[in-house]
């Protein structure tokens, strides 16, 4: 059996021993706290990736907003794309649903960080001026 150290130290093997200790009905010998905690950081990457995209997508959102002068097909589809993005990860995770609002919120500085380090433009909203359907719906292209 893979011990502890085995989780430090070859995480692979670790992964697949603990795969056949299921597989195999002996959960007596899994090592049920690393399990427990791989699954919860799961949960969080499938999080940060949910903000990672909103992240990017507002920061479109506001460039496109705010240098109309220069717009292009570029981030039109780097806007779109971002939301096919968010679709796939909301189908997959449909509990992630229930945090968009929270997450937007907690992001939306960083995106402005994003923002004027591309445009130069310092005067951004302090809160996020657009509305979660806006936000996601593919026909939204702040004027």
């Amino acid at each position: 059996m893979i011990n502890k150290a085995s989780y430090e130290n070859d995480f692979y093997a670790w992964t697949q021993q603990q795969a056949h200790l299921l597989k195999a009905g002996q959960i007596h010998q899994i090592d049920g706290q690393n399990i427990a905690e791989e699954i919860a950081d799961m949960g969080r990457s499938e999080k940060r990736q949910l903000a990672s995209r909103l992240e990017i997508l507002i920061m479109h959102l506001l460039k496109w907003q705010f240098q109309s002068n220069l717009r292009s097909r570029s981030w039109q589809l780097n806007i779109k794309e971002q939301r096919l993005r968010l679709d796939q990860l909301l189908q997959e995770n449909p509990s992630l649903q229930s945090s968009l609002t929270e997450v937007i919120n907690k992001v939306y500085p960083l995106a402005t960080i994003s923002a004027e380090r591309e445009t130069g433009i310092y005067l951004f909203p302090e809160t996020c001026p657009y509305e979660l359907t806006e936000i996601l719906s593919a026909e939204f292209f702040p004027e």
